[in-house]
């Protein structure tokens, strides 16, 4: 099993490895934006780890532990996509002797979220004062939850991509982002790169939510079309460092038009974290790093 130790520097690493990724539309190595700073992400990474590490703590906790820690260091919303995605994923890895086991004790959890599980994670998403949630007429936000957080998840699963993942196990990230980011890696990328490439590949699979909601669903499928055209691209040996000026093109374009593919990159944090522990139940340490 790996210890508390361990699971703090692999919360850690994929938060700064997530931010440090060219990912068009996102904050990242070669820009800011969206009225944030990497900078923002390096502090919230550090301030959610310990929390996340924690043993004998239930998810929803988890959730609102960590967006409150989060608040003392950031007035913006740098994690709240993360920390939901992550939490799960934290406690069902204390159940695991090796990898393997980590679908099914994700699963065990999942399907043991409850009412408090939601009321505690409703509360972070209002403290993190995420944009673009819209309202809903019932099992709003705003209103004390009477369902648990799977079903409130289950509810909420076709406008937002990361809900779903509580709904279909992660497939998303156990089978588009963890094969690519892999491949990637062993192509000869940096991890950097390889996350892009993780990243892109989540994209062109699957329409960004934030951006359906925030803009349109029209704008998610142009942006998912030039994702598309860039793994094509990149395709032959999955290099896409090969192709720098077209991503600093494209993610300034992104970001004049304030598009954010901030769900994806939430996604591909969490690809990044189920690599982390991957290598580090190889190695009892993350190699990578």
């Amino acid at each position: 099993m790996l210890t508390t130790k361990i699971i703090q520097q692999c919360v850690v690493w994929a938060c700064k490895q997530e931010v440090a990724a060219p990912k068009p539309g996102n904050v990242n190595c070669f820009s800011d934006g969206h009225n944030m700073q990497v900078d923002d992400f390096l502090n919230s990474a550090d301030e959610i780890a310990p929390i996340m590490a924690q043993a004998d703590i239930s998810v929803g906790e988890m959730i609102l532990q960590a967006i409150t820690a989060t608040r003392t260091v950031v007035d913006s919303n740098t994690n709240l996509g993360i920390v939901l995605l992550f939490s799960p994923l934290c406690v069902a890895i204390r159940h695991c002797h090796h990898i393997e086991q980590l679908p099914d004790a994700l699963n065990q959890v999942l399907q043991n979220l409850t009412i408090d599980d939601a009321e505690q994670c409703y509360q972070a998403i209002r403290l993190a004062e995420a944009g673009g949630m819209g309202k809903l007429e019932q099992y709003d936000i705003q209103t004390i939850p009477t369902i648990t957080l799977r079903q409130a998840m289950e509810i909420a699963q076709k406008r937002d991509t990361i809900a779903k993942q509580y709904v279909n196990n992660y497939d998303e990230i156990f089978n588009i982002g963890l094969p690519n980011l892999t491949a990637a890696i062993n192509c000869g990328e940096s991890v950097e790169w390889a996350t892009a490439f993780a990243y892109l590949s989540l994209l062109s699979h699957v329409p960004d939510t934030l951006i359906c909601r925030k803009q349109s669903m029209e704008h998610a499928q142009e942006v998912t079309a030039q994702a598309k055209n860039l793994i094509y691209k990149a395709s032959k040996n999955n290099i896409l460092s090969d192709f720098e000026v077209d991503i600093i093109t494209w993610d300034n374009e992104l970001k004049k038009k304030a598009i954010n593919p901030g769900t994806t990159a939430d996604l591909s944090a969490a690809t990044l974290l189920l690599f982390a522990f991957q290598q580090a139940f190889s190695s009892n340490r993350i190699s990578v790093l």
